[in-house]
């Protein structure tokens, strides 16, 4: 089928290409928000490590990984209808997406919003990896992991023909998919690279708190698109989404700076940028199923036990370096379980009632499904291809390499001078 004038809503056309744009706008703002945590010898491998994902995961996206999660009506995996781009300037719709889940833009225009979610995903594990990641195994680990465990989750939650969708669980712009994913990646990662020289005798603080800042900025302006544009049209319901979105950082900020108060007796610009981290990541599943003061709930919640969560590296000896796991994998978590409890049918008639609202423990069951499905299996497939890295050409830098700093031994170059 090919698509005529009429057959679209240009205004949600427009909106959606716009949010596209955000989207992408937030893995150099992610790529910020690291570099200023890391020291300043490894700040442009940092960099490199995010932009890179922005040449590298697209290249992939158009060649397989769009029809490996949005092509075919099979319940675990797409297929290869739409590889190197087939029909897809011309496709009319895309399968499963019919009835109340017809798309009313163009599917390029979809194929276009969806490649800046591929992107970013992998680039959340350079923050557990930051300061000894080869940037070689790096390269080869983000491209395997964009063909085979993206597309794969995307396809479960994403598509109306994955099996988490048609289970019933809810994930309205990607806490599974997003966080718990990377999340999860993040910390088989970690388990097979090892902990940074000197970790956790020697001190390692931030180079550069307002680079930091001036990431954060840019996410929490990104995000809008992230959560909002996923409504897929310009209407009361993307509105809903972008208050919901800065409702819920706002209150993930405050609620993070309070208990840092209360713990460690000073609230910390680091602490208001993860706090704020905290609450988007949260509301990420939430943003289009919750209304009224649901999303200061999820954001004071998540702001609170991602701060708590940074005890777990330090439990279980594990060096998350930027606190990847304790920010997008609990975050991811803490969503999707309140969005159980929280999600609301008069916000979204697509979605279903939450334990609070009248919907009883069904939708919640489902959520817990989806978190352990999507946990598990980005888990277990990233360690297995992180063991083969780690077996063949090597994961980590030498020594000698992680003493210099990435930026001088991968790519002969210096931040500063």
């Amino acid at each position: 089928m090919i698509f005529s004038a009429t057959t679209i809503d240009t205004g949600a056309t427009a909106w959606v290409l716009i949010s596209a744009a955000l989207v992408a706008f937030m893995t150099p703002g992610l790529a910020f928000f690291y570099g200023g945590m890391v020291r300043s010898k490894n700040i442009l491998g940092m960099l490199m490590q995010n932009i890179f994902a922005m040449g590298l995961i697209s290249i992939l996206w158009a060649l397989v990984g769009f029809s490996l999660a949005f092509g075919g009506s099979g319940r675990y995996f797409g297929n290869f209808d739409f590889a190197m781009m087939k029909d897809i300037s011309s496709l009319g719709a895309l399968p499963g997406y019919t009835g109340e889940f017809a798309l009313a833009i163009p599917v390029l225009a979809f194929f276009g919003y969806q490649m800046m979610f591929a992107v970013i995903t992998p680039a959340l594990i350079t923050g557990a990896t930051a300061d000894r990641l080869k940037f070689s195994a790096y390269a080869i680990l983000i491209g395997v992991w964009a063909v085979v465990v993206y597309p794969t989750v995307a396809h479960w939650v994403f598509s109306p023909n994955g099996w988490l969708f048609k289970r019933g669980a809810l994930d309205f712009a990607g806490g599974a998919v997003v966080h718990i994913n990377a999340g999860a990646a993040a910390l088989a990662v970690v388990l097979v690279l090892g902990n940074r020289r000197g970790w956790p005798k020697e001190a390692m603080p931030p180079h550069n708190l307002p680079l930091t800042i001036l990431g954060t900025g840019i996410l929490w302006f990104g995000w809008f698109g992230f959560n909002a544009g996923s409504a897929l049209a310009a209407n009361g319901l993307a509105a809903q989404a972008l208050v919901n979105t800065h409702l819920s950082a706002a209150s993930g900020m405050l609620a993070w700076l309070l208990i840092e108060k209360i713990r460690a007796g000073h609230a910390t610009t680091l602490g208001a940028a993860s706090g704020a981290v905290a609450g988007l990541v949260a509301i990420t599943p939430c943003a289009g199923f919750v209304g009224g003061l649901s999303p200061i709930l999820i954001g004071l919640v998540a702001g609170i036990v991602c701060y708590l969560a940074l005890v777990l590296k330090t439990k279980f000896k594990f060096d998350d370096s930027l606190d990847v796991i304790a920010v997008h994998l609990v975050g991811g978590i803490i969503g999707a379980l309140l969005l159980g409890l929280l999600a609301d049918t008069k916000i979204n008639s697509l979605g279903f009632d939450g334990a609070l609202n009248g919907g009883g423990w069904s939708l919640m069951n489902d959520q817990i499904v989806a978190i352990g499905a999507t946990l598990a299996f980005s888990f277990v497939v990233t360690y297995v291809i992180a063991q083969i890295l780690d077996k063949t050409i090597g994961l980590r830098v030498s020594n000698e390499a992680e003493l210099v700093g990435l930026d001088q031994s991968q790519h002969a170059e210096a931040a500063y001078q």
